[in-house]
């Protein structure tokens, strides 16, 4: 590398720069800076006080000296419970519901995924097959629910699904059914509303990578006497790979977190991890326990996304060989 080179690689213009510093600056501002603050407080103590919850470091000015007071109880609470919960011999009074929520929050969204892979793919590769007139169509009416508040798309489910919704007054006039079906503060509702919120999370993704799909490949494969099931497990599914991780990650890791829908129309069944921080945030006013739980639960959700990144690293790797 000669000397040119080197110093225009060394000295980029500022609008360079710039560009490339600003995914860098949002990642900072908006994930890891919040996430510093919740983690310090984590290790903090509740307190009666403004902020609710003591300080990590402070000054003796009789001694000059710089105190640092980190408590690790918070943690030792969470892993106490899980204890608990898990040991059958264990103290069940001082157990709580800390292990029962992280695996319902998991379930659900693992659950919330596989269906919106089962019916984002077929839609995506549908739409992505369509003609471009139809398919710019049927993409917009995909986005088209974003146009509309999302608390109000949650409260039209519970019309629909209610004792006196429109599902059950319809079923009741047709006399199909004698008493209203329990359709609402359930796992059916719960699933059937995180699926139609996260749906359009994991059809764009497919579509935008199943669109880019070579048809010359499948005409290629049939000519060779493969069938469309063989052309589809053997050219489109393993093409479509990254598609199905990206929307799967889309949906998974906020539908984790998820706090709207469990608490319109989950019902007390089904507690989810977001309504067990709010309640330690705003009803116990205990910020260092909730900041605990939120750690704990980011550090679960950081193995898929390691894996995924993993995954995304030896593809790069071995498309570049």
């Amino acid at each position: 590398m000669n000397l040119k080179k080197l110093k225009n690689k060394l000295f980029r213009r500022p609008g360079q720069r710039a560009v490339i510093a600003v995914p860098y600056i949002w990642l900072l501002v908006l994930f890891l800076i919040p996430f510093a603050i919740v983690l310090k407080i984590s290790f903090a103590e509740q307190e009666i006080a403004i902020p609710p919850f003591t300080p990590l470091t402070s000054v003796d000015e009789d001694l000059g000296r710089l105190n640092i007071a980190i408590s690790y109880q918070n943690y030792a609470d969470i892993f106490q419970n899980f204890w608990n919960t898990l040991n059958p011999f264990g103290d069940s009074e001082n157990s709580n519901i800390y292990l029962m929520t992280y695996w319902s929050s998991i379930k659900t969204a693992l659950t919330t995924t596989i269906i919106c892979l089962l019916i984002g793919y077929p839609t995506a590769y549908a739409i992505s097959r369509a003609n471009p007139a139809m398919r710019n169509g049927l993409l917009l009416a995909i986005m088209l629910p974003f146009w509309t508040s999302f608390l109000l798309r949650v409260y039209a489910w519970m019309g629909l699904l209610g004792h006196n919704g429109i599902i059950n007054n319809f079923l009741l006039k047709m006399q199909i059914i004698e008493e209203p079906l329990d359709l609402f503060y359930n796992a059916f509702s719960l699933n059937l509303v995180m699926v139609y919120a996260y749906l359009p999370f994991m059809i764009l993704p497919l579509y935008t990578q199943l669109v880019k799909l070579d048809n010359r490949l499948l005409e290629a494969a049939s000519d060779l006497g493969a069938g469309p099931i063989k052309s589809f497990f053997t050219i489109t599914l393993p093409l479509s790979k990254t598609g199905i991780i990206a929307g799967s990650m889309l949906v998974f890791v906020p539908a984790v977190g998820e706090f709207v829908i469990p608490e319109l129309v989950g019902g007390s069944e089904n507690l989810m991890i977001g309504k067990v921080l709010w309640q330690a945030f705003f009803d116990q006013n205990n910020w260092p326990l909730a900041s605990a739980v939120a750690v704990v639960m980011v550090a679960l959700l950081v193995v898929p996304i390691a894996l995924f990144q993993h995954y995304e690293n030896r593809e790069l790797e071995e498309g570049s060989k």
